[in-house]
């Protein structure tokens, strides 16, 4: 059975259109993508609850696996994304039996200060982590452009789950803001 996360899923594979472009065509595309793509990956990683620390690393790891099956990749927006969100969830299964060592050294992808800003503009990363864990996925993934429809499509679940789970989610954060409102 072959890896869903693997580049070189036979599901992703295009018509060899790619596969005639030359290298430096390929490696243009792919660092315009890489440029526009990084950032917001990370912050996708941190809506799902990830430390600054681990997303920069998943997406880092993400986009090494997208590079190495650019030429097979057919949407690489929604494959990193799913790539990097199945990584973390890979991630936390195993960082129960992980001790905790010294914290990393900051990553170049995303400076400390840009994560803080984005916090403190957006009280809805405190209320995502208060979520479980799918309503946490699938809103990030809202937030991030996709559709429940696309949501169902790269989580692996019926579109029904995804917009139940979307609901879920909003109806949660819609009473966390509420709370918020009413404490200050």
């Amino acid at each position: 059975m072959s890896d869903p996360d693997s580049p070189d899923t036979p599901a992703t594979t295009q018509t060899g259109a790619d596969e005639a472009k030359p290298d430096t065509t390929r490696d243009a595309e792919f660092t315009a993508f890489y440029r526009a793509t990084t950032r917001q990956l990370v912050a996708f990683l941190i809506a799902q609850g990830a430390s600054l620390a681990d997303a920069a690393d998943i997406t880092q790891d993400t986009m090494a696996k997208a590079y190495q099956g650019w030429h097979g990749i057919e949407h690489p927006r929604a494959w990193t994304h799913r790539v990097a969100s199945r990584t973390l969830v890979r991630h936390r299964l195993d960082a129960r039996d992980t001790p905790v060592a010294e914290p990393p050294e900051p990553s170049p992808l995303l400076r400390a200060t840009d994560i803080e800003h984005w916090e403190r503009q957006h009280d809805i990363a405190r209320a995502l982590n208060e979520l479980p864990p799918r309503q946490q996925q699938v809103m990030a993934w809202t937030l991030f452009g996709f559709t429940p429809t696309e949501i169902a499509d790269e989580l692996c679940m019926a579109p029904g789950t995804a917009r139940q789970n979307l609901m879920s989610a909003r109806r949660a954060l819609s009473s966390w803001l509420a709370r918020k409102d009413g404490g200050q």
